[in-house]
């Protein structure tokens, strides 16, 4: 892979080009996305979710950034937590995923909740003007991964949290096998049936594989800045939750 380009799955494409690719991928699948969350995970994803807003430690009060928020699970999760001196955001860079979202948070009677259109490279917030910021299975899509997680730094107060929820690296060798099966012989199947876009989660489970790993991932979030960077494996590795802090 050159300096000019990034990769996209297992493919490598112009830099210029990813945000464009990505962009098609969750335009199709945008409308069964929660269906396959259930069906890809067995459910399991909102126990991961539930578990993530845990080390995430909303407060009263607190503003909080809901970076690639989707359709909103973290977002409803968080929103009670805060209180309504509290300030939630939710930012994406796909418009039909945050009109997913919307829709969702206003059928449930969460209506004061900004939804807004942004780069994770690029975030519309002041320095150190937010408490926490959480992205939950975005950051393997982002180009510049470095660069987001300077970002989310950037925008942090002293005494800010950083929550990074991620699919990773089986830690069990049985493990890794059985996964490798599911993602690339049945996930793309179950894409094709239900969402009747069997590339779109062929590339899902590429980006998986590309995304760095957890000890690379924690380097990466010493690099942007934050201290104190842990993690811990959920199901055995599939699924790992990096926190950073910032003093």
């Amino acid at each position: 892979m050159s300096d000019n380009t990034t990769h996209f799955g297992f493919k490598d494409v112009p830099v210029q080009d990813k945000v464009k690719h990505v962009g098609q991928v969750f335009d199709s699948v945008a409308p069964s996305y929660d269906i396959m969350n259930d069906l890809m995970s067995m459910g399991v994803h909102r126990i991961w979710k539930r578990i993530a807003i845990e080390y995430l430690a909303p407060r009263q009060g607190q503003r909080i950034l809901d970076l690639a928020g989707g359709t909103g699970d973290l977002s409803l999760l968080i929103r009670p937590r805060i209180g309504d001196a509290g300030q939630l955001f939710i930012g994406d860079i796909n418009p039909n995923m945050l009109s997913v979202g919307r829709d969702r948070l206003i059928d449930r009677g969460v209506t004061d909740v900004p939804v807004i259109c942004m780069d994770a490279e690029h975030l519309p917030f002041d320095d150190a003007s937010l408490d926490r910021v959480i992205i939950g299975f975005g950051l393997r899509n982002v180009t510049e991964k470095l660069n987001a997680l300077t970002e989310m730094r950037r925008v942090l107060r002293p005494g800010g949290r950083a929550l990074v929820l991620e699919f990773s690296k089986p830690a069990f060798e049985p493990l890794a096998k059985l996964y490798d099966f599911y993602s690339f012989k049945l996930l793309p199947k179950i894409g094709k049936w239900v969402a009747k876009d069997e590339d779109s989660y062929r590339y899902l489970a590429e980006s998986i594989r590309m995304h760095p790993g957890q000890e690379q991932l924690a380097q990466m979030m010493r690099e942007a800045g934050f201290d104190e960077v842990r993690y811990t494996n959920l199901t055995g590795g599939i699924v790992a939750l990096h926190t950073g802090f910032v003093k």
